[in-house]
């Protein structure tokens, strides 16, 4: 009961200050239009939107660490584990700038799909080979002009809060674009609000990590799909690591 009362308190919340944010984020938007090609005060705006929001609901506690890791000015491929649907508002609370790669689904939402489209993030249809090409391009060409590409490698929630199978998009696009992976490791967001869930659970801590930037030409391969592999049993570690050192805080 305790848990249906707060998640009733949480999406209020988050309800709320959407329909007071839109609005503005709207004229804003249109404002700057004409002169923002890279749609980038949108995209500010929306990061410490997000930053608020998540520090706002008062049912978890946010420990962010390594954020001074990205370099300024340097453009990465930056890759996270995808526990929940909460990863993408906690993302954002890094407040670095990159363009997002997002399913085509999440266009067609409501709200959500209006501000991917307002800050021209990069549409993919997973199963439409054309789209896959152009969204390469246009990361490309991201990467060149010192954007980030943000990109969940799993492609979709994890359902027992492990990193899953990591496929082969963000490592092709490093490779080719010749910049450095920048991962970051999310945990107890699962526990909060698992994958198809409404219902916010009993945990209460999320924890944030940016790890060192990974260079590909490390790993000896020009093969996008054994980087992944490569890259995935590596933050798969890194995860143990980190929910070791939480549990002795």
């Amino acid at each position: 009961m305790m848990d249906i009362l707060k998640s009733i308190i949480v999406w209020f919340i988050g309800i709320c200050f959407v329909i007071v944010t839109f609005p503005i984020n709207m004229i804003i938007w249109l404002l700057a239009l004409p002169f923002d090609r890279e749609r980038a005060v949108i995209h500010w705006f929306l990061m410490y939107e997000s930053l608020f929001l998540s520090f706002l609901i008062p049912i978890w506690t946010i420990h962010i660490e390594g954020r001074e890791k990205a370099m300024k000015g340097s453009p990465y491929v930056i890759i996270s584990n995808h526990q929940s649907l909460l990863d993408i508002l906690l993302m954002n609370c890094l407040r670095f700038k990159f363009k997002w790669i997002s399913k085509i689904e999440n266009f067609n939402v409501p709200v959500i799909g209006w501000y991917l489209k307002m800050a021209e993030y990069i549409v993919v249809d997973r199963g439409n080979e054309e789209s896959k090409l152009e969204m390469l391009e246009k990361s490309f060409s991201c990467l060149k002009k010192g954007i980030s590409i943000m990109i969940f490698p799993e492609g979709t929630r994890s359902r027992n809060n492990e990193i899953g199978f990591f496929k082969r998009g963000a490592f092709q696009l490093a490779l080719q674009a010749n910049v450095p992976i920048l991962p970051v490791l999310i945990d107890g967001t699962g526990g909060i609000l698992p994958k198809h869930g409404l219902i916010f659970g009993s945990g209460h801590q999320i924890i944030i990590k940016v790890l060192d930037p990974v260079n590909p030409a490390n790993f000896n391969t020009d093969n996008p799909d054994n980087l992944a592999l490569q890259l995935s049993l590596l933050m798969t570690s890194w995860l143990n690591e980190l929910r070791v050192q939480n549990s002795r805080r």
